[in-house]
């Protein structure tokens, strides 16, 4: 099939100290989040000054997309739209559509499947071709990509790169500690996000060769009542030190594909402190960001979803991804308006 775009659809942050209570509000519109868990989020951004490394990373990750598509193809100009701050998809919709784009290919930066992961992504897509109205381009979200040789052969090299760094005396007995975003139960339930999850948590250890790993999950940000995924990464270091499960360990955020907010406050900072208090020797891996086999797996993905007949290359047991989701696939949770910023 003919595309003539490629949009990288991505969550957004903010840029500065008077962008954040602005952003927060638009990420938690319509949830039952308290305003306390709002202006506790928001310390977390001033402590780096208010501005999220997340825009300026995904500006990375276009330039390294567009020197991969000028080198070997196709030619494709690459446009960016976020789903809660500048620039908007709604914005990017009405410049493609202002530049004559007719149909695009969009690569969200979120290698799972679960409803706020996939589904609510080509919602806000849908959502804004309609404000953009008659002549909006079509916009085709590329497959999750969790299981591509790209996306684990990158995160293989980057936990092998975070196990070096570790002292000598500490490697006997490392524990890889896989973390992912937290996501309600309810949510969990209805989607493959655990079981893509431990699939790459399998495939990367086996990359590695490394045995002694475990899955945890990070940033919950939901009502206390409300059941959502554990154990916390915070929770796990302690129960790990206390019963000697490991003599270090080797952070690896493999829910995530850049190294935002997230994971620079829960991980670099908390995690790190924990562990310091701990005697625990930490070294986090750092996410695909802009590793090369990552992006070379982006360029084949589009090559497959305009080719019929190009291979579409996975790792493991779980299937390749379909191009187009099934209509009941990762429905929308229950208790929606709990639901985690990523």
């Amino acid at each position: 099939m003919k595309y003539d775009a490629l949009l990288v659809v991505s969550f957004g942050g903010p840029e500065s100290r008077e962008d954040v209570i602005p952003f927060l509000e638009t990420v938690l519109r319509g949830r039952n989040v308290p305003r306390e868990r709002l202006l506790a989020v928001a310390e977390h951004y001033y402590h780096f000054d208010g501005k999220s490394p997340l825009n300026q990373q995904t500006r990375e990750l276009i330039a390294a997309i567009e020197g991969e598509l000028k080198l070997k193809g196709p030619n494709l100009p690459v446009y960016w739209g976020n789903r809660n701050w500048h620039p908007l998809l709604t914005e990017t919709i009405t410049k493609m559509k202002q530049d004559g784009v007719r149909r695009a290919l969009a690569f969200v930066t979120s290698a799972y499947s679960s409803y706020s992961s996939c589904r609510q992504y080509q919602e806000n897509i849908a959502k804004a071709r309609a404000e953009v109205g008659s002549g909006a381009p079509e916009v085709d979200k590329l497959r999750v990509f969790f299981n591509h040789p790209g996306f684990i052969e990158a995160n293989a090299e980057r936990v092998q790169d975070a196990l070096s760094q570790l002292p000598a005396q500490a490697r006997e007995n490392v524990q890889i500690v896989y973390t992912a975003h937290s996501i309600p139960v309810s949510m969990a339930n209805t989607c493959e996000y655990v079981r893509q999850l431990e699939e790459v948590r399998r495939l990367v250890s086996s990359a590695v060769n490394k045995t002694n790993d475990a899955l945890v999950y990070q940033s919950r940000s939901g009502s206390p009542g409300q059941p959502w995924l554990g154990p916390d990464i915070l929770e796990y270091l302690r129960e790990l030190k206390a019963r000697d499960m490991a003599s270090a360990v080797v952070i690896a955020p493999i829910g995530f594909t850049s190294d935002h907010m997230e994971v620079l406050y829960d991980l670099d900072v908390e995690g790190r402190q924990l562990c310091d208090s701990l005697g625990l020797p930490m070294t986090r891996a750092k996410t695909v960001g802009v590793h090369p086999k990552f992006v070379a797996m982006i360029r084949e993905l589009i090559l497959e979803r305009m080719d019929a007949t190009e291979e579409r290359r996975a790792l493991g047991s779980l299937e390749v991804r379909a191009d187009r989701c099934p209509e009941d696939c990762c429905p929308v949770p229950q208790l929606r308006k709990s639901a985690p910023s990523h």
